[in-house]
């Protein structure tokens, strides 16, 4: 059966690590018939995590894309990954979805996961529900979720359910929309008429309820401000209207594990989230203009890939969302990146790691292709090449780095492929050579994200492979003016080398990188061989004369210089330049440059004096600090690359897994004394090994 855009809805489902979402999506497949058994976590047998990684380290580490029936609609949900490392996986869901699902563990409330994601929802002004879970556990407190809500994100959250009790007394929830009960009776919500005990809080969450919904409609606001209720049609209305607004944010109670709270949920996505159809999805025209292009069934098709996986079995696997129009089996689209056409074959749905054919998928849909040739994730697909490609999908830089190489170097090809192929999975991951370190350098999230892919390429490869801390690309530059001249001579019969250059040197200020100037008069040196003197000054700031790094912020000016007649060339006088600039520099006051980081630290407040610390002991320069949240911190600071490089793994020590952080490049900055002394002695002993 396919369903049309009206009929769709996706959702994301995130959260902070452990709070429940793949137990929760276990248990909505339950509940909705797919399946015979919702399997724990721990059992390795879930829908969702099926991955070998996931189940041997029994976590998500990848979002898997569902879909159920409810009613007449076809809902597609992505579990996604609560682990900082994986935040690629969330975004990719996020992009593909009309809403979110924010799973809160009922004990611990917001957590510092909670309001990363938050946050990127913001960014996409994207509606989202929220559902505390774990309400038959000790601690839970539903209260304490309404209440942390409300003082983190400064939000109006409406109860749309509400528990009968919690822990040990945990009996099931009020669904406050419907005015009715669900007990849990034998492992299933039986709907019953709502307790005498629970009639006011019904009736005083309600009256809340109608509130949010008039906020959806100014007629209904009207009418409540006047009759101080509205109907139940009219509150389903309102609550529409304004979850497409992104104006209220329902929030649910449940247990996963003891499928409480489910019915009122998939209900609630069923007969009140919005239709996608006319939802915004952003395009970039030729002249580099970003439009809005809306969710169109009508339209001609266009449609975006949101993520690729490679199946050992079907093979490459492009998640595909419809923006425009219909996708059809057995047709022809153009790939707009490419600039060419892909045939598309079958069009799968898809159940955790169960492919299921369909015919065609409409706009809103999100479904699988198999085997296109040439497609990648963020490639814009349309029925034509006149289409307006959509906005590439923006994932954070990498922020943990490791030198990869086989063992036997003879399979150093081997792993290389096998990388490659894992970042056309995976966005936040990187691997490339550094001309600069002479290294394979793959960087990814953070140190678990990194071990989990090094795991499967060694399982898939049968490589043994070692790993190192990266090496720094640093730079070398100069203090002050110097002057040096070289004649380079050599006769070895016949026609010899003949070529005399004199230069001046003087630094730049930091980040113009470099500039050259022909000051030669007379005819010193003739034209023709001054570009070979540039080549030579280029070829010598390749490698320095400190440690061998790249030499930056100098200018080079070439005063004068004599040539033979017959035996000067310009590989003679690119000779005699090389070393005239390495004379010069030698003499010029030469230091080192580091790059430095800028270095964003989210942790809870109770962390702060030692992350402050840590940062100083590293040679940071804090910023600035803020709290965006109550409880968590969020600190600037400006720190050496050098001293980042285990930062990931020393975080989450300091913080007991809980504290997370962004970086990106900055600018690089000048580096004396004893540590630039280490680190010139170990690229000169980095130089020799390479030499042997």
């Amino acid at each position: 059966m396919g369903f049309t855009t009206d009929k769709i809805r996706t959702i994301a489902v995130a959260g902070h690590g452990q709070s429940g979402k793949t137990s929760l999506v276990e248990h909505l497949l339950y509940v909705s018939g797919l399946i015979d058994k919702a399997e724990s976590v721990d059992s390795g047998k879930t829908v969702t995590d099926y991955s070998q990684e996931e189940i041997d380290r029994k976590i998500s580490i990848y979002s898997t894309l569902v879909n159920l029936q409810k009613d007449d609609k076809l809902i597609n949900i992505w579990d996604t990954p609560g682990a900082s490392d994986f935040i690629g996986e969330v975004i990719a869901a996020f992009r593909s979805s009309e809403a979110a699902l924010i799973v809160l563990d009922g004990r611990s409330g917001v957590q510092i996961e909670t309001i990363k994601y938050w946050r990127d929802l913001d960014r996409r002004n994207k509606p989202r529900l929220v559902f505390a879970n774990k309400m038959d556990e000790g601690r839970a407190d539903f209260d304490n979720c309404i209440a942390d809500v409300k003082k983190q994100f400064q939000v109006d959250v409406f109860p749309v359910s509400f528990p009968m009790g919690t822990g040990d007394d945990f009996k099931g929830v009020v669904d406050v929309l419907h005015g009715k009960a669900y007990k849990i009776e034998g492992g299933k919500e039986v709907e019953t008429e709502i307790p005498a005990e629970y009639q006011d809080k019904y009736k005083e969450a309600l009256e809340v309820l109608a509130g949010a919904a008039a906020e959806g409609d100014e007629e209904l606001l009207v009418k409540f401000i006047d009759e101080g209720e509205l109907s139940p049609e009219e509150i389903s209305r309102g609550l529409t209207l304004a979850m497409a607004d992104n104006r209220i944010v329902p929030l649910f109670a449940g247990s996963a594990l003891n499928n409480s709270g489910l019915t009122s949920l998939l209900r609630f996505i069923s007969e009140i989230l919005p239709s996608p159809e006319g939802a915004l999805e952003r395009g970039v025209t030729k002249e580099g203009e970003e439009i809005s292009i809306k969710l169109d069934p009508s339209a001609p098709l266009s449609a975006i890939v949101v993520k690729t996986s490679n199946d050992q079995f079907s093979g490459r696997l492009s998640y595909v969302k419809v923006i425009t129009g219909t996708l059809s089996a057995d047709s022809e689209v153009f790939n707009l990146r490419e600039e060419k056409k892909e045939r598309v074959g079958k069009i799968y749905k898809i159940l955790g790691k169960k492919l299921s054919e369909v015919k065609e998928i409409a706009a809103g849909d999100v479904g699988v292709l198999v085997k296109l040739a040439s497609t990648k994730t963020n490639d814009t697909l349309a029925a034509s090449a006149d289409a307006v490609p959509f906005v590439r999908l923006r994932t954070p830089e990498p922020i943990y780095s490791l030198a990869v190489s086989a063992i036997d170097k003879k399979n150093d090809d081997k792993v290389s492929e096998q990388l490659f192929r894992a970042c056309e999975e995976d966005m936040t991951l990187s691997f490339a050579f550094n001309a600069e370190t002479k290294q394979n350098v793959l960087s990814g999230m953070g140190d678990l994200h990194t071990s989990i892919v090094l795991d499967k390429v060694k399982k898939q490869s049968k490589v043994e492979i070692q790993t190192s801390i990266p090496r720094i690309a640093y730079r070398e530059t100069i203090q002050r003016k110097s002057q040096a001249e070289y004649t380079h001579k050599k006769q070895s019969g016949g026609h010899g080398q003949f070529g005399r250059v004199v230069l001046a040197i003087e630094p730049l200020p930091r980040g113009e990188k470099y500039k050259f100037t022909n000051a030669v008069f007379g005819g010193a040196i003739s034209k023709g061989y001054i570009p070979g003197v540039e080549k030579g000054v280029i070829e010598a700031m390749e490698k320095g004369v400190s440690a061998g790094y790249p030499v930056v912020d100098v200018a080079v000016t070439v005063l004068d210089g004599k040539e033979h007649p017959v035996d000067s060339s310009e590989m003679a006088f690119k000779i005699a330049a090389r070393n005239a600039f390495k004379d010069a520099m030698r003499n010029a006051g030469p230091i080192l440059l580091e790059p430095i980081m800028n270095l964003t630290v989210f942790v809870e407040n109770s962390y702060l004096g030692d992350i402050m610390s840590d940062l100083s002991s590293r040679r940071g320069r804090i910023l600035g600090q803020s709290s965006p949240a109550s409880g968590i911190e969020e600190i600037r600071a400006q720190v050496p690359h050098k001293e980042l490089l285990r930062y990931a793994i020393d975080l989450r020590s300091m913080t007991s897994g809980t504290g997370s952080f962004e970086m990106s490049f900055d600018h690089y900055d000048p580096i004396s004394g004893k540590i630039a002394d280490e680190i010139i002695a170990e690229a000169k002993a980095f130089m020799e090994e390479q030499e042997e």
